[in-house]
């Protein structure tokens, strides 16, 4: 019960890594806000949760949108203690050329405008409160990056260095503002990822670069997030935690 009396809040929590983190906390005695476009599927999630959950309809690029998803969570459960940053999109592994504009803006707001407007939502209140804990879900594609994801990869550096550059301003503040950085996971991305349908075949040819031998699971990224988020990491602050198996070394 690490999180005890805790409310969280997570983005792109109806699927995927999210929904794996939403559902650790919870068991770890949090209350959380289930933030998802899949309105359906966040509701599929916060039901599965019972009344420790809550489902919000979020497209987290419209800083409108964050903000009153922020204020109805605070509303529902007293408070905000932590942010999980976890929504991201990507353009199709190929060649960097064949990236269209608007695919390219679609990526960096989900994945990096996304993070601005919910600094911007929390920062005041967690200040007026004393302290708050954010984590941005990167990747190691910002550290070692895959060719054909060119602007996916760029969209996660910028969260890795966000993540820092956040941390140093904001933790006289008490806030904590940490990463986790996951490889290629088992996740609705998968095909795009790869650029290739997702085969046994096909998965080989990326699990062979992995040395622990096998993609990221949910419960990998949701047991990294717990340890950042709970009071056993409260002096760690502008760290991007790699969850690879051995992936950047």
């Amino acid at each position: 019960m690490r999180l005890k009396g805790k409310t969280a809040l997570v983005t792109g929590a109806a699927s995927g890594f999210g929904k794996g983190i939403a559902e650790r906390f919870v068991a770890e005695g949090a209350r959380v806000a289930i933030l998802d476009m899949n309105e359906d599927g966040a509701k599929s999630v916060a039901d599965s949760l019972g009344e420790a959950a809550i489902a919000i309809h979020c497209d987290v690029s419209d800083g409108a949108q964050v903000a009153d998803a922020v204020t109805r969570t605070t509303e529902a459960f007293g408070g905000l203690d932590i942010v999980v940053n976890n929504a991201g999109w990507t353009n199709a592994n190929s060649s960097l050329m064949e990236t269209d504009e608007a695919t390219f803006r679609k990526i960096y707001d989900v994945n990096v405008l996304s993070i601005f407007h919910m600094t911007k939502a929390c920062v005041p209140m967690w200040r007026e409160q004393g302290g708050g804990v954010m984590i941005n879900i990167g990747s190691v594609a910002g550290i070692r990056p895959r060719p054909g994801l060119t602007w996916y990869n760029s969209s996660k550096g910028a969260v890795n260095v966000m993540t820092k550059s956040l941390a140093v301003e904001l933790a006289p503040d008490g806030i904590r503002v940490n990463c986790v950085a996951p490889v290629m996971g088992a996740t609705g991305l998968l095909e795009k990822f790869m650029g290739m349908p997702d085969t046994p075949e096909n998965r080989k040819k990326f699990i062979a670069t992995v040395p622990m031998g096998r993609l990221s699971e949910a419960r990998d990224v949701a047991n990294a997030t717990l340890y950042l988020a709970s009071e056993d990491a409260d002096f760690i602050t502008g760290v991007v935690l790699e969850v690879d198996g051995g992936r950047t070394i």
